[in-house]
C-alpha cells in the first residue's frame, strides 16, 4: 500500500512561483471562485466586506451569540444574490446589503414583540441581541426631524396635497432615501403629513 503511494506521487508538478514585473506568482494557489463574475467589483470598505471581517473576529473572540447573528446574515445576503441572478439586481451592492438587513431587522422586531406578549422574554431577549449586531452594519437613521424635513422637501416638489398623493412621496422617498430609513416608520410621517 505503502510503495503505490509513493508511486504515485513521482509526476506532481511542484509549485514555482513565476515572475511577472516583479512580482511573483504561484500558479498552483491561485484561487478563482466560479462565483465572480456575480458580484460587482469590490471597493473599499463595503458593508459585505465589513461583514465577514466581522465574522472572522467574531469567531477568533469566540463570542457565540454574534458569530450565529452573522453567519445567518451572511445566508439571507448569500439568498439575496441567487434571488437577484434571477430577477432585477440592484445597482450597487450596498443597496441589495442594506435590503437584506433592514428585511431582518423588521422581522426581529416583530418577533420580540410576539415574544413579549406571549411571555417569552428570554427568547425576546436573544431577538433583541440579534438587532443589535445586524443594526452595526446598517447606515445611520435619519431622526424623526430629518424625516419629517426630507417629506415636507419632496411634498413640496411634488405638489402632494392630500392622502392621494403619498404613493408619489412615498416612491422618491424611498428612491433617494431607503437605507437611511425606517419604511414603514416613514409611511406613518408621510400620512400625517398629507391629512
Amino acid at each position: 500500500m505503502g510503495s503505490l503511494r509513493n508511486r504515485g506521487c513521482n509526476n506532481v508538478v511542484k509549485s514555482r512561483p513565476l515572475e511577472t514585473a516583479g512580482r511573483s506568482v504561484n500558479l498552483l494557489k491561485l484561487k478563482i471562485s466560479r462565483y465572480e463574475c456575480s458580484f460587482p467589483i469590490l471597493r473599499d470598505n463595503m458593508i459585505r466586506e465589513r461583514i465577514q471581517a466581522a465574522q472572522v473576529e467574531a469567531m477568533k473572540a469566540r463570542d457565540v451569540q454574534k458569530t450565529a447573528t452573522i453567519r445567518l446574515m451572511m445566508a439571507a445576503i448569500k439568498n439575496r444574490d441567487i434571488e437577484a441572478r434571477t430577477g432585477k439586481a440592484p445597482a450597487d451592492d450596498d443597496t441589495l446589503v442594506v435590503e437584506v438587513l433592514q428585511k431582518m431587522v423588521k422581522q426581529r422586531r416583530e418577533s420580540i414583540e410576539m415574544f413579549t406578549q406571549g411571555g417569552r422574554q428570554e427568547l425576546a431577549d436573544n431577538e433583541a441581541a440579534e438587532v443589535a449586531v445586524i443594526e452595526t452594519f446598517l447606515p445611520q437613521q435619519l431622526s424623526e426631524a430629518e424625516t419629517l424635513a426630507l417629506i415636507e422637501g419632496i411634498k413640496t416638489e411634488v405638489g402632494a396635497a392630500s392622502v392621494k398623493d403619498m404613493g408619489k412621496v412615498m416612491a422618491l422617498l424611498k428612491e433617494r432615501h431607503a437605507s437611511a430609513l425606517d419604511m414603514s416608520k416613514a409611511s406613518g410621517l408621510v400620512k400625517a403629513a398629507l391629512s
